[in-house]
């Protein structure tokens, strides 16, 4: 039977690994590719987009490659979603990041205070991200994205939400947020209803270390498609959510 310092040692080195390709590979490959976007592309929000995909198209290749007790099952049709909301469950920090390496053209809400941080910062609103509470000094920004969002819809961009606000620490789906619903119903776009699983047994919340070890399958499946006939009949935003909580099999009390 193997040792198990054997596979913590192991852990530690994949955790190293992947936090390494988060700065290293940042500073001498991907910076330049920012700074030249921000310097002379025309749409420099689908350019820092289309960059943190690759970046983080980088990072899952590692994880694959050294963590390959874990099998990925994507539903070939997620990575075709286009000019749609997405709202997922949430149960690690991996999952914004997955979606960020599935779909080029993307935003969602961050945290407020990751706007603050430098660099990082500046990359997040290139990219068009918007904070999560529209409240005080972000009141701006959220006008901003939502003048146009209608039209980043069109173009083909998604806009992924996990409407539970935070990471379920027990799987289960925690109360929704109609954020989703009312940007869905207001931009008159389709809404995906998609299930992550097991992204938690890789890198589980309150944990440093990736447990590379654990046998067992991490998938994303579309649960249902909800494309309202906008046209001659404008849902509620609480019968949209009403919606989603169903493809999950919540009840609602």
């Amino acid at each position: 039977m193997s040792n198990p310092s054997t596979f913590r040692f192991l852990d530690f080195l994949v955790t190293i690994l992947c936090w390494a390709w988060f700065i290293f590979g940042f500073l001498f490959f991907f910076s330049w590719f920012y700074v030249g976007a921000a310097l002379f592309a025309k749409n420099q929000e689908a350019s820092f987009q289309r960059l943190n995909s690759r970046f983080f198209q980088v990072f899952f290749g590692i994880l694959r490659l050294t963590a390959p007790s874990h099998q990925w099952e994507i539903d070939e049709e997620v990575a075709a979603i286009r000019s749609a909301v997405i709202v997922c469950n949430h149960i690690s920090y991996l999952d914004p990041l997955l979606f960020i390496a599935l779909f080029e053209r993307h935003r969602t809400l961050v945290k407020g205070r990751f706007f603050s941080l430098p660099v990082f910062g500046w990359i997040i609103k290139k990219s068009g991200y918007f904070p999560a509470s529209g409240e005080g000094r972000f009141s701006r920004m959220m006008i901003e994205q939502m003048e146009t969002m209608k039209d980043f819809l069109l173009g083909g961009g998604n806009l992924f939400i996990f409407p539970e606000g935070t990471r379920s620490l027990d799987g289960r789906i925690g109360e929704l947020n109609q954020g989703a619903m009312k940007i869905a119903r207001l931009c008159k776009a389709p809404i995906y209803v998609l299930r992550i699983a097991a992204t938690d047994k890789l890198f589980s919340p309150g944990k440093f270390l990736f447990q590379t070890r654990v046998q067992q399958s991490i998938s994303l499946k579309i649960l249902k498609r909800i494309e309202p006939d906008y046209q001659h009949h404008i849902p509620s935003a609480a019968a949209l959510e009403e919606q989603v909580t169903e493809a999950y099999g919540v009840r609602q009390s």
